[in-house]
């Protein structure tokens, strides 16, 4: 009886050691899949430029890349919780992050911008927005950057699940911030009629953040040396020429 006790005890810690290295290959990606062209669905099918960097970081490291999407906002809360391993939708390296994730190096490079409806000439960049209603995605950084200028208690800043774009065609605000890639890219794409309002006015770095604990240094480490890998053989500009025609991956 109790051979046969430590036989099942011996057939259950060999199962469970199993599934705990079947878990350690599959990395966890979470995005929002309605951030154009960084993350989006088409045709059923989620694609992108994060989608294609986090396939490469799977073929590098040997990790399974399961994607979850999810709103945006709740993003941040699945990866503190560990319902995810980390985050693949432009997340913004700030000071208040770097305090609670692990990140990886950045492999974005890009600023904030204004979009404006066409033809709003009172907003021609940044300094314009005194007296204006900007939207800007909820759980974004553009909140924080705009909370941040000298004259932001002149600002109302309205936050958005999604439709910011949308909501600035239709004229409900007066322009929305975004990263100037997506911005622009967003403009080509789209038929609504949208115009940049000056330059970008904040430098942004995007990385990849992890919980900052053992298992998640561990993981963040093992993809940051495949993002090391795929920027000197050029795979990180080639995905980056697919998606917007430059490289957006290099702070040159």
């Amino acid at each position: 009886m109790l051979k046969s006790i430590a036989v099942a005890a011996a057939i259950t810690a060999g199962l469970a050691g199993a599934s705990s290295a079947q878990e350690a290959e599959t990395l966890r990606v979470g995005m929002s899949g309605g951030y154009f062209p960084f993350t989006f669905v088409k045709q059923d099918v989620l694609q992108g430029f994060e989608v294609d960097v986090m396939n490469a970081v799977g073929e590098e490291t040997g990790l399974d890349i399961a994607f979850e999407t999810m709103s945006f906002s709740g993003l941040v809360g699945a990866l503190d919780a560990g319902r995810i391993d980390t985050i693949a939708n432009q997340i913004t390296i700030t000071p208040e992050r770097e305090a609670k994730f692990a990140f990886t190096q950045p492999y974005v490079y890009d600023g904030a911008q204004v979009v404006v409806k066409q033809g709003n000439e009172a907003v021609s960049g940044v300094e314009d927005l005194r007296g204006r209603t900007v939207a800007v995605n909820l759980g974004s950084n553009f909140e924080q950057l705009l909370s941040e200028l000298p004259y932001a208690d002149e600002i109302e800043i309205k936050t958005y699940e999604s439709n910011i774009a949308q909501e600035t065609a239709l004229g409900r605000v007066d322009a929305f911030v975004m990263d100037r890639v997506s911005s622009a890219q967003l403009i080509r794409e789209s038929p609504l009629p949208l115009e940049l309002a000056g330059q970008p006015f904040s430098e942004i770095r995007n990385a990849l953040p992890f919980r900052d604990d053992d298992e998640g240094t561990a993981l963040r480490d093992e993809v940051d040396a495949a993002l090391t890998t795929l920027r000197e053989n050029g795979t990180l500009t080639e995905i980056s020429q697919k998606w917007f025609g430059t490289d957006i991956t290099s702070p040159e």
